[in-house]
């Protein structure tokens, strides 16, 4: 399974991005699709994960009311819409594949394939 995000970039406060995440490879035992975050000097943090079938969505309390994420099984794409940013939104942030249950979406070891990452920088 390969995963590749694109999407991020430069905005000021109260912007919006939309992060994608493309899958490919062996993805049709894939259960949760999650995004994570590493800001510098902080430990990587779950951000918002969805299920196969599309039934459950997760945030973190920091990110809920703000962030969307969807998925486009046709496509094999996850998206992440990100708006009213905050410059504490600003970091790395990695989409990632698991074959297990989502219930544990928020621990990044629960997850079998990483992607690059794509940077987000928030201004103020």
């Amino acid at each position: 399974v390969q995963l590749v995000e694109s999407g991020g970039g430069l905005v000021q406060a109260g912007g919006s991005l939309r992060l994608s995440c493309a899958a490919s490879g062996s993805i049709f035992s894939i259960n949760a699709i999650g995004w994570f975050r590493q800001a510098p000097g902080k430990e990587r943090e779950g951000v918002s994960c969805i299920s196969s079938s599309n039934t459950n969505t997760y945030y973190a309390d920091s990110v809920k009311g703000r962030f969307t994420i969807s998925r486009d099984n046709a496509k094999n794409t996850v998206y992440l819409q990100m708006n009213s940013l905050k410059p504490e939104d600003t970091g790395v942030y990695y989409c990632a594949a698991g074959y297990g249950s989502d219930y544990y979406w928020i621990s990044a070891s629960h997850y079998d394939y990483w992607g690059q990452g794509t940077q987000v920088t928030v201004s103020s």
